[in-house]
This record gives C-alpha cells, structure tokens and sequence, in this order.
C-alpha cells in the first residue's frame, strides 16, 4: 500500500499543530456543558455542571478545511451519491455496507485485543466466520439474523483513548473531516492494518475501494450532514460538538459494547 507520501503531509500537519497548542493551550479552549448528565438538571447553576474541553488552537486552518470539504461534498460528493442512490437499490446498498464493514474485521479483532476485551475479540471473530461463509462473504449479516449476535466497534483512536491517551487538539482535514489528534494516528494505523490493500499492489485499487466505501456509508444516511446544515447556526461548531460528543460516548468505560445481554 503506497501512502507514504500522505503519512509524511499528515504528520507535518500534526507536527506543526502540536507546537501551536503548546504555545496557545491556556487560551484557546472551549467549554461545553455535559447536557446528558442528571446532575445538571438537578442544579439550576449551569456554572457548576461538568464540563469537557474541546482544544481548536487551529480553527481559522480548520474552518477552512471544513469549507473545503462543504464544497467537495456539494460539488462532487453530493452529486455522485445522489447518483449511486438513484442506481442502486437500498437492500443492495446496505448488503455492500455489510461486506466493507465485514472486511474491516481484522482492525476490530486487533483492537479488542488491544483493549485487553477478550469477549469483543471473539464476538468480531464469530462474526466475521460466520458472515464470510453463510453470509456470502458478508452480503448478509446472518450473525445478527439468525445468531443474534450484534456488531461490534473498536478502532486504534479508542485503544489509545482507553489506555488514557486524551484527545489532543481538534482537527478538520481535508476529505477526511473532523477528527483530534489521537484520532488522526488511529486512523492513519488503521488504515495500514486494513487487509485489503495487502492483497494487491495497485494504489487505484485502493483508492476505488476506499472511495466506494465512503459513498455507499453516505448513501445510507444521505440526510444527516444536510439536516447539521439546515438545523445548526454555525454547522461547523455543531459538527465538532457531534463528533466530540460521538468520540466521548464511544470510548467512554462504562460504555462499552460488547454485542451481547
């Protein structure tokens, strides 16, 4: 898999980003009330609730990007989905988004492992067996259908962040979109341990694989970046808060899913 030369942008990027929140951290942090907690309906001071850290020393860079990637989405993105969506039937759709969430299993076994979740580790490899044989390399989820057992999620952002690794600063990159900087170096170890640029050679093999994959997630929740538009005052702070929001639930401790009762 030849990425290197992105692996070397992205970590000039992280480079350049991490001496900028050494020199701004004190002043360029924003405060956001943990709504979902009782305690703060309970308590009328909303000064005494508690509160998360979201660090974006970067937010000119990444207002631009987020920009950036609005454009990408209306001009390019948006219209080839639409597209994909008119083409391909829904129940088609959702069976290829089984087949990449399938092939993304070795990341999610890793992971488990990682984390020490041992139970997890053998919910992701029972899964995946099952599905690539009866589920016809995983066009079917037959481990939910017929097994009940439930999908699973573990990625390199939520072993570092289970193993107390904090968020860092906030980024928005381009095409990726937002993001921190523990998760920038999740995603980017993820993206070498995913099986399937090692079976080939070809960097447009890879760059049609990863690209399908994005339009097929997308066309099966084609509303929810429009409806953040449409609904939010500012969709860039509304679409940091969803992901830090998302990201916090996801590695939090006593959240955990193991895909069983």
């Amino acid at each position: 898999m030849k990425i290197i030369p992105l692996a070397a942008v992205f970590f000039s990027f992280f480079i350049f980003a991490t001496v900028l929140f050494a020199v701004e951290n004190s002043s360029n942090q924003d405060f956001y009330p943990d709504l979902l907690d009782d305690e703060s309906y309970d308590n009328d001071n909303f000064d005494d609730a508690p509160q998360f850290i979201i660090a974006d020393p970067l937010e000119p860079m990444n207002r631009f990007f987020f920009e950036f990637n609005d454009t990408f989405y209306e001009l390019l993105l948006k219209p080839i989905t639409d597209g994909y969506i008119w083409l391909v039937p829904g129940e088609l759709r959702e069976s290829f988004g089984n087949v990449f969430y399938n092939l993304a299993s070795p990341i999610r076994l890793l992971n488990s492992l990682l984390q020490a979740e041992f139970a997890t580790s053998g919910v992701v490899l029972e899964r995946f067996l099952i599905n690539s044989t009866l589920g016809v390399y995983g066009l079917v989820d037959i481990a939910s259908i017929e097994f009940d057992i439930d999908p699973v999620k573990a990625d390199f952002g939520q072993t570092l962040g289970r193993w107390g690794v904090s968020d860092g600063i906030y980024f928005c990159w381009p095409i990726i979109g937002p993001s921190n900087a523990r998760d920038s170096v999740g995603w980017l170890v993820d993206l070498y341990t995913h099986p399937v640029p090692y079976v080939h050679d070809s960097r447009a093999l890879d760059f049609a694989y990863y690209v399908s994959a994005r339009v097929n997630t997308i066309s099966l929740h084609p509303n929810l970046y429009e409806d953040l538009k449409r609904f939010s005052l500012d969709p860039y702070i509304a679409s940091r808060q969803a992901y830090y929001e998302f990201r916090r639930s996801f590695i939090a401790v006593d959240d955990r899913d193991t895909g069983k009762e």
